[in-house]
């Protein structure tokens, strides 16, 4: 039987990747002036952008319960075998409201073949996971081979972000109100990475975005450890700066000779706490054997 990839807004895939391996995506919310819009369905990421620079302050929010129930019921009733991959459970509760939903309904559905995945990665370092794992769903993988490749994507996905203002991060409770000031003043660029456990961690502050993208090209190379990211996929997204983020596609092509892209906007789910100028590089650092 083949394996139906189901997954969530948080992996800031690109539409066509979505459409061509025939990908299910969950949205997930986000709220401004207590009205709810749905990631990348009824809010788009630029109209957060835009409306970001001019001082709107947005959230999110997990999926709802019952958009899962009704999701997780209808692949039960048609006996569909399915994989969800889910957002970090070290920054949204997503991953742990899917398992009880789907618990739940064995009661009603004890032949229901889903399971899920905490990808503990987030954007398109969650989209990687989410890419491959479809790839291998339409060349007729087994489940097994999926879920085997997916345990060493967690353990081996690396994520290198800077965030273009500082001020966004204060907003989303990642640094102090002073620390955010002077940060703008000083023009720190911070540099943060998501850990094996899934959560957000600032790793080392950066005057400058010309410096900030240099050091995040040392970065890549001190984490690739002996991994040929000339052969990979190499993740790239950005908050609403396309120019940005060719420029450090450029930067790794001449470094490191790969040719291999997946470019994006970030989403609105995470973008809502990164903001505007958002850049990320994701890749792996160990190579992956089928």
């Amino acid at each position: 039987m083949l394996v139906k990839i189901l997954t969530d807004s948080g992996c800031d895939l690109p539409k066509e990747i979505i459409e061509e391996y025939d990908i299910d995506v969950l949205p997930i919310v986000v709220i401004k002036d207590d009205k709810e819009y749905l990631d990348g369905v009824t809010m788009e990421p630029k109209t957060l952008y835009d409306n970001m620079r001019m001082g709107q302050v947005y959230k999110t929010a997990q999926i709802p319960p019952k958009m899962f129930e009704e999701k997780f019921e209808e692949c039960a009733q048609k006996g569909k075998n399915v994989i969800y991959i889910a957002f970090s459970s070290g920054l949204s509760s997503t991953y742990q409201t899917s398992v009880l939903v789907r618990d739940s309904l064995k009661e009603r559905y004890p032949s229901m073949n889903i399971d899920i995945v905490d990808s503990k990665s987030a954007s398109i370092g969650f989209g990687l996971l989410v890419h491959k794992a479809a790839q291998m769903a339409k060349e007729g993988k087994t489940k097994e081979e999926i879920l085997n490749m997916l345990d060493f994507y967690v353990e081996h996905i690396e994520h290198i972000f800077t965030v273009d203002d500082i001020e966004y991060l204060y907003r989303g409770g990642r640094v102090t109100r002073t620390q955010a000031f002077m940060g703008g003043l000083l023009n720190i660029k911070p540099i943060l990475d998501i850990p094996r456990n899934g959560t957000l961690r600032p790793i080392e502050k950066v005057r400058g975005r010309k410096k900030v993208l240099a050091r995040m090209i040392e970065l890549m190379e001190e984490r690739a450890g002996h991994a040929d990211l000339k052969s990979q996929v190499i993740g790239i997204n950005h908050g609403d700066d396309l120019d940005g983020a060719m420029k450090l596609k450029r930067m790794i092509e001449e470094k490191f000779g790969c040719t291999q892209f997946i470019i994006n906007m970030v989403g609105c789910a995470i973008g809502a706490h990164s903001g505007p100028g958002t850049l990320s590089v994701f890749f792996l650092n160990k190579k992956y054997e089928e």
